[in-house]
């Protein structure tokens, strides 16, 4: 990825997924002739993962279009709001550790909800093993970022 000598923050309406009147703030990096790249992992908008190219709309405030897809994926994993908090630090812990093995990026949006940048060359069936344990236990839910298209509205 190429560093920016600025970093942007343009957001995504997430209406088209389901979440009318919600935005997502997505820091970008400004590449030079109305291209940016995500410079995060996205939690919540659909379709996009660090290191894709977009465009954003006239008045710099909203991603407009996918340009090119890095290739990279992203791996969202809530957890239940029920869970105790022994549990929570033994399933968060669990999950940490697993992540660190892989040595993959990630974020933790508070403490029941992270997503975790998964590279095209990367396996992480280890990790959907350990967190589809958690989800045949009914204490968390998972998905891939790429589930559905990325829209702008």
């Amino acid at each position: 990825m190429k560093v920016a000598k600025q970093n942007y923050i343009a957001r995504v309406d997430l209406a088209p997924f389901g979440f009318p009147g919600l935005f997502e703030q997505i820091w970008l990096g400004d590449l030079g002739g109305g291209m940016y790249e995500v410079r995060c992992i996205p939690f919540r908008v659909y379709g996009l993962a660090l290191g894709d190219i977009v465009d954003i709309s006239s008045d710099g405030s909203l991603i407009s279009s996918l340009v090119r897809p890095s290739g990279r994926k992203v791996l969202r994993v809530l957890l239940i709001p029920s869970l105790g908090a022994e549990r929570l630090s033994t399933v968060i812990n669990s999950i940490n550790m697993k992540i660190g093995e892989a040595d993959l990026l990630f974020e933790w949006s508070g403490d029941r909800h992270v997503a975790i940048d998964v590279p095209a060359d990367i396996n992480v069936d280890d990790l959907i093993g350990l967190v589809s344990g958690y989800v045949e236990r009914g204490e968390a839910f998972w998905e891939w970022g790429d589930a559905e298209p990325f829209r702008a509205s």
